[in-house]
């Protein structure tokens, strides 16, 4: 088989593109530090099982992505952010990989099954979690690839038991990554779509593997939960109060928050919307029970995530899944016949295809304008995305021209991959804060005299990362404890400066240093500053 007809391999090396490249340009953001720092903490305090987060408990979410991170820290090194990012990039990998396979099993049609991975790993959401530490990428590429298990339970009569026992193990395994985020937002409406559309016929055959596969998950789903329960009960009931609250009364946004999802998908948010557009699409696409069952979907999932109170953006990472395998029905559509479509039905592929060729057009002009400080570091990554974009821009161009939409499509794929091998390492020089200063500073003052450091009221995860080690905090949720150390140094915000003269108040307070870790000199996260003091008993 000739390499472009080897449509998983090809897919697989558009990922190792995709995900695996550059994977250090970004800085580590406030959802990487927690993970982090956790894993540097299994490693540094031994807690694999008892979770911590700057040496308190941490069991806000299970801890599989966190053995994952640990484990590659441990192989790799602690300083790595390739090492540390390396799980998520595998798991984001894996969720493409899958979402061809399930494509390529209820459609039979390699091309739509590789056309709608491309889609995922092009996505907007999608790309980012399959490159950023955190656990979203996780729970959902368990998921799918329990989902694919399970669709072949109820599509095939041959390893009923084997796929019913490992997609149990593999929603265990979801589970173990965020808890029921996944058993919810993609899941449930999967199983609905299904019933809807393929109906679950001779059920009777599949009841006892069912049962089997619900027990398999349930047994690894629980197994960290009641461990930790059983030996820490106090710290796990207070976790569990807060997080349940934080459900109903933090970050809530009406009902409607979620319709935009298809903006989630980046560049293919037009293509994504006119795909849910069933009465346009029903009668054009080649498998319309596919193509019903991915739309219920998609549809599914949205108005399951529109019910819970708490709304992020983040949290409509599980409805791209589907929403690829949906949008790739009216990609292959074009495929098969643009040439030989209306004008009305051909602008809104041109604007869409239009507008990415024309930012790559625009990008070399306003580069110019935009990092002409920066030049003398960043120059041989310019001009390599310039040309590339540019390239990329003016051939898209004509091929919409010479109405051949293949070639524009597997264009815009080459787009993301040139701006991940060459655009990514500008990121690193843009807006660097001018007045950064490491948290690590603080170790300069205990060179010659190792006293101890504190945080006053609370602490934050990415100063945490970046110390190296945990810094006790004194508020311990209803007072201040003071040291028993007649000599310390004291981290503490500008806004508790009054509250720390008042828990100290016969103490000499003088301060030394200021220490601010934002990364961008164009914002300033209050969080991120800190003003080191040294204190002493009088």
């Amino acid at each position: 088989m000739k390499l472009k007809d080897n449509y998983l391999l090809l897919l697989v090396l558009v990922c190792l593109s995709i995900f695996f490249v550059n994977l250090d340009a970004i800085f580590v953001n406030i959802m990487e530090a927690r993970n982090f720092t956790t894993a540097r903490e299994m490693i540094n305090l031994d807690h694999w099982i008892f979770t911590t987060l700057n040496n308190e408990p941490r069991y806000e979410k299970p801890p599989l992505p966190t053995w994952m991170t640990a484990i590659s820290m441990f192989l790799f090194g602690m300083k790595s952010l390739f090492a540390l990012r390396l799980p998520a990039a595998i798991m984001g990998t894996l969720t493409v990989v899958f979402i061809y396979k399930l494509g390529l099993k209820f459609t039979l049609n390699r091309k739509y099954a590789f056309i709608s991975g491309l889609i995922a790993a092009t996505s907007f959401y999608i790309l980012y979690s399959g490159r950023d530490g955190q656990w979203d990428i996780h729970t959902h590429s368990w998921m799918i690839m329990a989902i694919y298990g399970i669709y072949k339970l109820f599509t095939e009569d041959s390893s009923k038991y084997s796929n019913a026992i490992i997609s149990g193990i593999l929603i265990g395994c979801s589970f173990l990554s965020k808890g029921p985020v996944s058993m919810y937002a993609l899941l449930l409406p999967f199983l609905i779509a299904f019933g809807v559309v393929y109906r679950y016929r001779n059920f009777r055959k599949n009841w006892l593997p069912v049962v089997l596969m619900l027990l398999m998950a349930t047994i690894v789903s629980a197994s960290w939960s009641l461990y930790v329960y059983y030996f820490d009960t106090q710290a796990v009931a207070k976790i569990t109060d807060k997080e349940t609250g934080r459900w109903l009364d933090y970050n809530v946004r009406p009902f409607y928050y979620y319709w935009s999802f298809v903006i989630q998908s980046g560049m293919w948010t037009i293509p994504a919307f006119v795909g849910l557009l069933y009465p346009y699409l029903k009668n054009r696409v080649f498998d319309k029970p596919g193509y019903k069952f991915t739309l219920w979907w998609t549809l599914g999932s949205v108005v399951l995530l529109s019910i819970i109170p708490e709304k992020k953006s983040r949290y409509l990472l599980p409805v791209l899944i589907p929403l690829a395998l949906n949008t790739a029905f009216y990609i292959e559509y074009l495929f098969r016949r643009f040439d030989m479509l209306p004008k009305k039905e051909k602008w809104v592929v041109y604007f869409n295809f239009g507008l990415i060729a024309f930012i790559g057009l625009l990008f070399p002009i306003a580069g110019v304008i935009y990092l002409k400080d920066l030049f003398s570091t960043i120059w041989p990554w310019f001009l390599m995305t310039s040309i590339c974009l540019f390239g990329i821009g003016a051939l898209m161009l004509y091929y919409l021209k010479k109405n051949k939409i293949k070639p524009v499509f597997y264009l815009s794929v080459w787009f993301i991959i040139s701006i991940i091998f060459f655009g990514l390492p500008i990121a690193k020089k843009i807006e660097v804060n001018p007045e950064y200063k490491s948290i690590q500073t603080v170790d300069a003052y205990r060179e010659h005299n190792p006293i101890p450091v504190y945080e006053f009221k609370d602490f934050t995860p990415e100063i945490i990362w970046e110390y190296g080690s945990p810094i006790k905090v004194l508020w311990n949720g209803e007072t201040y404890e003071k040291p028993s150390e007649k000599e310390f140094l004291l981290l503490n915000t500008p806004t508790n400066y009054d509250s720390m003269l008042e828990t100290f108040p016969d103490y000499k307070i003088e301060k030394i240093d200021e220490i601010d870790m934002n990364p961008v000199g164009n914002t300033h996260k209050k969080r991120l500053y800190r003003d080191l003091y040294l204190v002493k008993k009088p």
